[in-house]
Formats: structure tokens, C-alpha cells, sequence
């Protein structure tokens, strides 16, 4: 059975994006330390691009075979004229209600029930599953999140895009690791106790 990981990088205040969802303010402080780290540790979760500039085009993945993302985490690459930011991944899933096809043919959209769909999804072989982003689809997922895998910046922004909008409910979490780096960051992961 697979794992759905909530892998997302946040600032020290718990934010993971400017109130208009932006996080490029991330990018702008990565420590060789921590860009280390990645490569080594979680080298699926770096995009296209990042690989090619790291040289790490062929890496093979770790710990996930796919990626969940919400269309708003995704919609900034098409833009961009990226239609597979993680085309090294078996799996792309992008959740939308708007969207009828997919920008790119190694793309699939999800829309209707997620949380049934991602179950079926944890019950195949394989990976884990990697949830990129954003609150909304966070929100939707948070009873099948199995792990948090909190990348913590050294950042206060002061407001901006939460990592859910779930609402208040007290969910237990262990602490399965901690991890801090030259650049300030701080790993931390968490298992969802049930």
C-alpha cells in the first residue's frame, strides 16, 4: 500500500505561498546544503528544469513514483511552457474542476471525488505518492494524508497561502525526523497516528 506524503515547503509562520499563492520568495534563498539534501534524499521532487541545471536529469526516484497537485500548484508552469514539470515521475495527477484535458499527454486530471480517487490510487503498488500542493486540495486530502514532510525556510512573511485550509481539528502526528541545514532550513517529518 502506498503513502500519501504532504512533501511542501513552508515559512517559519506557516506559510506556504504569498496571499496570491506565488512561492518564487522560496527560490530565492537555497543554501548548497539543503540543494545537497534534495538531490540526495528527494530527487523525483525537483522539476524538470532544476534537474537539468543540477545534473541530475537521470536520477531515479526514492520514495515517490507520483505527484498530486492542485491546479493551482500546477496552472504557473504551463504558463510557463511547462506542461510536465515531473515528467520522470511514472505518475502525474493534476486535481481540477475546469479542466477537461490535459495540457500535456503524460498529465492526468482528476476531478469529482479526490479522496476516493486517491484512495484507489494508495492501494496500487509502487512509490508513494507525493501531494505538492495547494491548501484547497490539502484541505480535501487530509484524512488520507499517511505523512508531512515539512520543509521549514528561514521566513517570516506575516500572512499569505496556508499549508490547508482544513479547518481546526486537533490531528496527532509522531515525529519521525528532523533534519536542520546550513542555509537556515529544517526538515522535519511527521507521521499521521490513527
Amino acid at each position: 500500500m502506498r503513502k500519501l506524503t504532504y512533501f511542501i515547503a513552508t515559512s517559519v509562520d506557516g506559510f506556504i505561498g504569498a496571499p496570491d499563492g506565488d512561492g518564487d520568495f522560496f527560490y530565492s534563498r537555497l543554501d548548497p546544503e539543503f540543494i545537497e539534501f534534495l538531490k540526495a534524499e528527494y530527487p523525483e521532487t525537483i522539476a524538470a528544469q532544476g534537474r537539468a541545471q543540477l545534473g541530475i536529469e537521470d536520477a531515479e526516484p526514492k520514495r515517490f513514483d507520483a505527484v498530486l497537485m492542485g491546479r493551482g500548484t500546477y496552472e504557473p508552469g504551463v504558463k510557463a511552457g511547462v506542461t510536465s514539470p515531473y515528467g520522470h515521475l511514472p505518475e502525474q495527477y493534476v486535481v481540477s474542476r475546469s479542466l477537461t484535458t490535459p495540457p500535456d499527454p503524460q498529465v492526468r486530471l482528476i476531478s469529482g471525488d479526490v479522496a476516493a480517487r486517491v484512495r484507489e490510487l494508495k492501494a496500487q503498488e509502487g512509490l508513494g505518492i507525493w501531494l505538492c500542493g495547494g491548501a484547497d486540495l490539502a484541505a480535501q486530502l487530509i484524512d488520507e494524508i499517511d505523512e508531512f514532510v515539512v520543509k521549514t525556510y528561514p521566513f517570516f512573511v506575516g500572512t499569505g497561502m496556508p499549508m490547508s485550509r482544513a479547518g481546526f481539528g486537533v490531528r496527532p502526528l509522531e515525529l519521525t525526523g528532523v533534519k536542520a541545514l546550513g542555509g537556515g532550513q529544517v526538515v522535519t517529518s511527521y507521521s499521521v497516528t490513527r
